[in-house]
């Protein structure tokens, strides 16, 4: 059975293709990659909440050390961003986290981490899937024998990470405030996480969904609008001033203002990049992958500041991170961080930054999110999935690039950019992107626009354009 990795990790089907089998098979895979490498550093390795994590992480602890290599394992389950911070701060040279971050409950998967704790890179799973096809049976050595001769100890990875987010984040400032917390882990990793930091800085804390429930309630452990309702209700019920949800692996971040509306990722990337300009009097480059926002880029444009757009993937994020000064990067996904952490979406950091900015300006999130209309002007996001027939991905992209409309929804069109699928930008800062799923016959349609009749009437255009592209109309 061909195993794939994507942009961040390997992820299947728990009890079909996510087998202890497989399992075994990938971990001696990348356990013979790491010996390529000739280091005696460690390995860090974390899970999740899902079904089955725990017994997963113990199995591919076993196979690393059975070839040598020490591991350090998570206590407990534990974030992805968490373990990312593992590696560096104990000089590891990989991490390995079981999770399938956001997506459904059925699904598990590996995330591999470099050596400075961001994703690895596509040529380093390049050459773990090149092991994997010349893998044989796993080694395996049984945990308790592991653990007595010292290839397997256990950490709690939380007082690590702890001391590094206060040199990130003002916890002082935040107690100021005095606020009233609901945190939504939606039954993942980050459960007690911001729990913790937010009642040891002197906030009001009620979380919710942070009990031990692998089937995540029935939701898929994503902070989008559509899974929050829980939260929203919570923060109306409990007349608290944020509501903040992390996804499965607290790698990513959605937030509920005083009046119980979700607020999305591109305001939380925009707000804490002018808060960190503004207040912080920080300076660097800027990185949004080309389905994020353009408040982006008026802000960088504002600023003065260098501003690179990437393809989706927070690994693009992370290479330019690695190679220039970048202040903060992020994505609409809402994986978002900023210089000085590792260079990967962290949903508790940015949970902590809205509460920081919060305490400072003594507004809650809808004043603010009202402020960044009135300097920017108004901007309204939505994205339709459309399941498709097989078809030609570079074909389409190719024809909707040079066939390109002049005008749509009454706009003219003044740029066309192919980086990730096609993205039109129009002349009042409006967008359309069309995107194909580079594994699956899906067709992802984004809008951007100056009000929310606007953005579905584009929508509805991109899709009526793509199936014109691909049925050889124009």
């Amino acid at each position: 059975m061909p195993i794939h990795f994507g942009t961040d990790g390997w992820r299947a089907v728990i009890g079909e293709e996510f087998t202890f089998e497989n399992v075994r098979i990938v971990a001696q895979a990348i356990a013979e990659y790491l010996q390529d490498n000739h280091s005696h550093a460690p390995v860090v390795i974390g899970f999740d909440t899902r079904f089955l994590s725990d017994r997963f992480a113990v199995a591919v602890s076993e196979v690393v050390a059975a070839n040598d290599l020490r591991v350090i394992l998570s206590r407990a389950d534990c974030p992805t961003p968490v373990v990312s911070y593992a590696v560096r701060a104990l000089n590891a040279q990989a991490g390995i986290m079981i999770t399938a971050s956001h997506n459904p409950p059925r699904y598990s998967g590996i995330k591999l981490k470099s050596s400075n704790g961001a994703s690895a890179s596509n040529s380093e799973t390049k050459r773990v899937e090149e092991k994997l096809r010349v893998v044989g049976t796993p080694k395996t050595r049984a945990y308790d024998d592991a653990s007595q001769a010292g290839f397997i100890t256990r950490t709690n990875f939380f007082p690590l990470y702890f001391q590094h987010i206060q040199t990130l984040v003002n916890l002082q400032t935040i107690g100021q405030g005095q606020w009233r917390v609901v945190t939504d882990p939606m039954y993942g990793a980050g459960r007690s996480y911001l729990r913790s930091i937010l009642t040891a800085a002197g906030c009001e804390t009620l979380e919710i969904r942070g009990e031990m429930n692998p089937g995540f309630g029935g939701i898929h452990p994503e902070p989008i609008e559509k899974y929050l309702f829980a939260l929203m209700a919570a923060v109306r019920d409990h007349h608290s001033d944020i509501g903040l949800a992390t996804d499965g692996d607290a790698d990513r971040i959605g937030a509920v203002d005083e009046t119980g509306n979700f607020i999305d990722p591109h305001f939380i990337f925009a707000l804490t990049l002018r808060y960190l300009l503004d207040v912080r009097q920080m300076r660097g480059a800027v990185v949004k992958t080309i389905s994020t926002t353009q408040m982006i880029n008026l802000l960088a444009e504002k600023y003065v500041l260098p501003l690179h757009e990437t393809p989706v993937g927070f690994n693009h994020i992370a290479d330019l991170m690695e190679a220039h000064d970048v202040l903060m990067g992020g994505e609409e996904s809402g994986g978002i961080t900023i210089r000085g952490h590792v260079p990967m979406g962290d949903g508790i950091l940015m949970g902590l930054l809205l509460m920081e900015m919060m305490s400072h300006y003594t507004k809650g999130l809808r004043d603010l999110c009202d402020e960044l209309r009135d300097e920017l002007g108004a901007f309204y996001y939505a994205r339709r999935d459309l399941r498709t027939k097989p078809f030609s991905k570079n074909e389409l992209v190719a024809r909707l690039k040079n066939d390109a409309p002049a005008t749509m929804a009454g706009l003219h069109v003044v740029s066309v950019n192919d980086r990730d699928g096609v993205k039109y930008l129009f002349d009042d800062s409006s967008w359309l992107l069309i995107r194909p799923s580079g594994t699956e016959p899906v067709l992802r349609v984004y809008s951007e626009a100056r009000s929310p009749q606007l953005v579905q009437e584009l929508l509805t255009q991109g899709v009526a354009l793509s199936d014109a592209m691909r049925n050889g109309d124009k």
